[in-house]
């Protein structure tokens, strides 16, 4: 079974490929686990599909489930093509629907499920929140400072609304964003749904233009833009070692 280790901005993921489907969360947690295993944020299976080139299975850290990751999508697209699963564009099936994906060099570019409004009222801890889903909830409040976040007060939101949490700053058109992810529960240096969830709110207020460059925690470069039906992401990915087991 060949297990590769791939970056995605500051998000790590382990992925594999198997043919046939199984449960791997308890795989996922000793695999994912910093101190005892290889350590990375979630664990990616892909498996063979009826229609599409291929289906994935997504683990968070923690060894539970996730219909959709930005980054995940974009580190699974280069290991298919790389390992010729699929070829240079290709659509896969997710928790959250199919996705489409073109690799081009270390650059890949992903096409979110449909994003969707759920509630632009929510009013926590002072401050205005939207909560948004881009293929997993997440809650988004728009600051001037993000150098504070604070992690007692994001993971109690978690808990409350079953969603991510993001903080976003608009700065000369680009987008600064922090999140703090379910399934890891911490803060991470990046998150993709969590960056396309800042864009929705920034760009249904007219905060930002249609395209837009975001950098998260990771300060890498990302880069977001609305289409007709959906979101699209773009970013390089890294891939960091492979072994076989």
């Amino acid at each position: 079974m060949l297990l590769e280790k791939y970056n995605a901005n500051g998000n790590d993921f382990l992925i594999s490929h198997t043919f046939k489907k199984s449960d791997f969360s308890d795989f996922a947690k000793r695999v994912c686990n910093r101190q005892s295993g290889v350590g990375a944020d979630g664990f990616i299976a892909l498996i063979p599909h009826d229609t599409l080139d291929f289906e994935w299975l997504f683990y968070n850290s923690d060894g539970s489930t996730a219909e959709m990751c930005g980054n995940g999508s974009r580190a699974t697209a280069h290991y298919a093509f790389k390992n010729g699963l699929a070829n240079s564009e290709m659509v896969f099936m997710t928790g959250a629907g199919e996705i489409g994906c073109s690799v081009e060099g270390d650059e890949v570019t992903t096409d979110l499920t449909p994003p969707k409004i759920i509630r632009r009222d929510i009013k926590e801890f002072g401050w205005s929140w939207w909560l948004v889903n881009t293929g997993v909830p997440h809650l988004v409040s728009i600051r001037d400072d993000i150098s504070e976040f604070s992690i007692s007060e994001a993971r109690k939101l978690r808990y409350k609304y079953n969603a991510n949490v993001n903080i976003v700053k608009v700065e000369n058109g680009n987008l600064f964003v922090r999140t703090y992810e379910r399934g890891v529960e911490d803060e991470t240096l990046a998150c993709g749904t969590g960056m396309a969830g800042c864009f929705l709110r920034a760009v249904s207020e007219d905060l930002v233009s249609s395209k837009v460059t975001v950098f998260p925690k990771s300060g890498d470069t990302l880069y977001l833009e609305k289409t007709d039906k959906t979101l699209r992401f773009k970013g390089a990915v890294q891939n960091s070692f492979f072994t076989k087991f």
